[in-house]
């Protein structure tokens, strides 16, 4: 019966890091809203607060 719970509760865990893995829409959108520099994110248009990232 342990073996049983251990083994579903390990190929949960693996379903869990497949589904981990996949791209997300959306997630280079967020990246470029992240300032270059110091890695803070950016909201508007306009530069970062820390001066270094431009856009």
């Amino acid at each position: 019966m342990i073996i049983k719970i251990v083994s579903l509760f390990l190929i949960g865990m693996g379903v869990l890091a497949m589904f981990g893995k996949w791209r997300v829409p959306g997630m280079q959108r967020l990246a470029d809203a992240r300032c270059k520099s110091c890695g803070r994110f950016r909201i508007g248009k306009g530069p970062c607060p820390c001066g270094k990232g431009k856009t």
